[in-house]
């Protein structure tokens, strides 16, 4: 059994080149979740699976990916679009976005992963531009969206949340769109899912993965700082 790498926060860098996941894709514990331990990980294909201590780093192979110009919007999906009831909106309330995320209930989770450090950490980044929402109002009321990360031209997807049908997928379609416009080169999606298979996205081994993730991460970046609401 392959042991995970133990993360020291001193040590520079903080995730060594070479380091090779588990079955799981487990690939080190520990160390803390700091904007810039987060920003680190992620222009190397890693992400923490929760904020609970010591805290897990993930880097599965083959890893999901979802190219923005390649969203498949089926006709269902097209019909909420058109009745027009939901509203779209682009960090207008990104602790609220994270907030909605971690407390909506999922059939196949006990709980949560978002937890307060990670909260913490997420605003932070934010605040200096890295971390986005796309939130979903149905009149006044948050009823859905996700949130992520803009690194260069690689967005990170980390949740998404309904609590009306279809509020995640329109968050989804307003987020390609947008990321269209911004030349952005693809979306990680981070975990396997039937529900993102079905709007297009595909798994790469993660050896094609690392190169483009680290092609993207270190390319000017496209959405900074952040965009203002878009109604």
């Amino acid at each position: 059994m392959q042991l995970p790498f133990i993360v020291n926060v001193r040590r520079q860098p903080v995730f060594p080149s070479g380091l090779t996941p588990d079955e799981h894709g487990l690939v080190a514990l520990g160390g803390r979740l700091t904007p810039e331990i987060i920003l680190e990980a992620y222009t190397k294909g890693i992400f923490p699976w929760t904020g609970e201590h010591p805290i897990p780093w993930f880097s599965p192979d083959p890893r999901l990916i979802l190219r923005p110009g390649e969203l498949a919007v089926h006709r269902s999906l097209r019909q909420t679009l058109r009745r027009g009831h939901l509203r779209v909106r682009f960090d207008a309330s990104f602790p609220a976005m994270m907030s909605l995320c971690a407390t909506t209930p999922r059939p196949e989770q006990d709980g949560t992963w978002i937890l307060p450090n990670m909260i913490r950490a997420w605003v932070d980044l934010h605040q200096m531009g890295f971390a986005h929402s796309v939130e979903v109002y149905e009149g006044e009321a948050l009823v859905g969206g996700l949130y992520g990360m803009a690194i260069g031209g690689a967005f990170f997807g980390e949740s998404m949340c309904a609590q009306v049908r279809d509020a995640s997928k329109v968050a989804l379609v307003a987020l390609c769109a947008r990321l269209v416009e911004l030349d952005f080169d693809f979306i990680d999606c981070q975990q396997e899912t039937d529900h993102l298979k079905r709007m297009g996205a595909v798994a790469v081994p993660r050896a094609d993965y690392l190169k483009r993730v680290h092609d993207a991460t270190h390319a000017p970046a496209r959405w900074s700082p952040p965009l203002p609401p878009h109604l």
